[in-house]
């Protein structure tokens, strides 16, 4: 298949451009290297994808309709794969109208693209974040989502909406993922795990919101990964919500001692009161992606971090 990937050159989008074109598709992914992180991360990612004769990289923003048109329709693509935005939910609080400019109208310049040019089928990047402030467990693709906790969430549940509607008027397939706070190889350095582990390997002072029992379902990028793939392969018809994750909570104070395991070190910790925009808990209810995608996570947290240190340590 000839897939287009939106943001080709970030941490999810090039661990699933490298899966993909293993799995022998056609991959044109496009990413504006938007300046949030070093560029250098970036083209890092790529370079195994970079390799691959299959691969095509196009430097554009997913804003441009016109360009957007000529990636989607020439010739026309077997699927679009959006996973770009703008992510995380502290930046979003300063930044609203850029998130909502880059989220919501930049998934519409893409939908608007899919109807023009009757691209097959869409298969789009959404968040746990989207379920909002709530301590019941887990989370449901049938639960209701209408009380954002940030901007960030607030935009992602848009995306979700629109795309709906565009297949409910438009016929097209359409399925959003829900991703569980992914981590792992290549994740971004601002992302709480990278963080934390750069900072008690280096000795440095880390800082904890709250008291250390708020909790995330933290899903490894393998597993992601192989939920997204699988959600290509079987949107073939209807409009579909899938949680994506790792189906077991881990706390805060957890995730700290498990990065001190791994990594040797003790962590010199302080705690500060909760932000504005974060929620106590995160946990997916997976049984729909496991009937209807075959998806089940494989990597514990465990191993999970002990995967993404031993990682960190190969690296230059």
């Amino acid at each position: 298949m000839r897939i287009v990937v939106t943001g080709a050159a970030g941490f999810i989008g090039s661990s699933v451009v490298d899966r993909l074109l293993a799995l022998g598709h056609e991959v044109v992914g496009l990413d504006n290297f938007d300046p949030f992180y070093d560029r250098a991360i970036k083209e890092q990612n790529l370079q195994r994808a970079q390799a691959e004769p299959g691969f095509e990289l196009v430097e554009g923003d997913l804003l441009d309709a016109g360009l957007v048109q000529r990636l989607l329709g020439d010739p026309v693509c077997d699927v679009l794969l959006h996973l770009a935005a703008l992510a995380g939910v502290r930046p979003s609080l300063q930044r609203p109208l850029e998130y909502e400019r880059v989220n919501v109208r930049g998934s519409m310049v893409l939908l608007e693209a899919v109807r023009e040019l009757d691209v097959p089928r869409a298969v789009i990047a959404s968040s746990s974040s989207v379920y909002g402030v709530r301590s019941d467990v887990p989370f449901s693709e049938s639960d209701a989502c209408d009380r954002p906790a940030s901007p960030y969430a607030a935009t992602k549940r848009a995306m979700e909406l629109l795309a709906y509607n565009y297949h409910h008027l438009n016929g097209f397939p359409v399925t959003c993922l829900r991703y569980f706070t992914v981590y792992g190889p290549r994740q971004r350095p601002e992302m709480a795990i990278a963080k934390f582990v750069r900072m008690v390997r280096d000795g440095e002072q880390i800082t904890l919101y709250g008291d250390g029992s708020s909790a995330r379902d933290y899903t490894y990028i393998d597993d992601i990964v192989s939920g997204t793939v699988a959600a290509i392969d079987a949107c073939d018809e209807g409009y579909h919500l899938y949680n994506i994750g790792g189906t077991r909570t881990t706390s805060l104070k957890r995730l700290v001692e498990l990065i001190e395991q791994s990594v040797g070190v003790k962590a010199n910790v302080r705690h500060i009161p909760d932000r504005p925009g974060d929620v106590p808990i995160t946990c997916a209810d997976v049984s729909r992606a496991e009937q209807d995608l075959g998806y089940r996570p494989g990597v514990t947290i465990e191993e999970g971090i002990s995967r993404y240190v031993a990682w960190t340590q190969a690296r230059p």
